[in-house]
């Protein structure tokens, strides 16, 4: 089987102990104080620039994601969320910069990274002409996981996240929350070190929603990073113990939850000020709506 197939379990905790992930040795560093080695960030990414025609939609970003902690890139829309989450994962190809997850680059170390992380992106584009078992199926020996294991890993991902009744569903006539469930399941099949999530809870009902949010908070607890987009502020708020902030193409804030908060009474007042929204109301214009008829 080839290397970029094997599955990196041992590499984390046994699921269920609620262990931090293992660090390799040649990852590990010292805090500086004479203390216990640090892990080093889950995902470094330095002057990460993309240019569509005249259009920038990334500015020259730098960004440090903590290993093991649940993350939410934030930003209004356009704000180049997806496009910077497209080429962290290897799926976009960058104009300028570079991006290391788990220590491998992005670009120069392909195999080693794919095969670290899991993605769910925006717009999933799924094999829907399988079932979901089938999708599972697929995806666990393209990863080259032996099939046993498989379809083990399948029938528990099946279970946990409401779809063991339509396993053998079509995944074309899922529903979006469906859809989302069955991504999150292929995406988590190999236990990747870093799963990778745009906009996961968009389109999705609160039911299936409180599953992935039980899901990912367990994948966590493990010592495993979360990275997802945004532009629910309430729910970053909600899931997220660090945050980076992203308008115009550009990080206005990183840091933990608290940090970036700061004095504001929540995230989403911290959000507006940063965005420059704060008390701007454009809906005065609009004198004739709602006057009488």
């Amino acid at each position: 089987m080839p290397e970029q197939a094997r599955d990196h379990t041992p590499d984390r905790a046994p699921e269920g102990t609620g262990a931090p992930a293992r660090m390799r040795d040649d990852e590990a560093r010292d805090d500086g104080a004479g203390g216990a080695p640090t892990a080093p960030p889950a995902v470094r990414v330095e002057g990460l620039w993309k240019r569509f025609g005249e259009q920038i939609a990334v500015a020259g970003i730098d960004l440090a994601l903590p290993a093991g902690r649940f993350i939410g890139l934030v930003g209004p829309n356009g704000a180049g969320k997806t496009t910077t989450l497209s080429m962290v994962t290897g799926l976009l190809r960058p104009d300028g910069g570079r991006v290391t997850v788990a220590g491998h680059d992005v670009w120069r170390d392909p195999v080693e990274v794919k095969a670290r992380i899991g993605v769910l992106p925006e717009g999933l584009r799924l094999f829907d002409r399988l079932s979901g078992r089938e999708l599972l199926g697929y995806t666990g020996r393209l990863r080259g996981l032996p099939g046993a294991e498989v379809d083990k890993r399948a029938t528990q991902l099946l279970d946990v996240l409401d779809l063991a009744g339509a396993q053998h569903k079509l995944v074309i006539d899922y529903s979006t929350g469906m859809r989302k469930k069955i991504g999150l399941a292929a995406a988590l099949l190999h236990n990747p070190e870093v799963l990778f999530l745009d906009e996961p809870f968009e389109g999705v009902d609160p039911v299936s929603a409180q599953t992935i949010r039980s899901v990912l908070e367990r994948y966590t607890d493990s010592g495993a990073t979360v990275v997802f987009s945004s532009h629910v502020m309430e729910l970053v708020e909600s899931l997220c113990d660090w945050v980076a902030v992203m308008v115009a193409g550009r990080i206005r804030a990183q840091g933990t939850l608290a940090e970036v908060r700061s004095d504001a009474p929540s995230l989403q007042d911290a959000f507006l000020e940063l965005v420059g929204a704060r008390g701007l109301d454009r809906s005065e214009s609009l004198d004739w709506l709602g006057g009488a008829r």
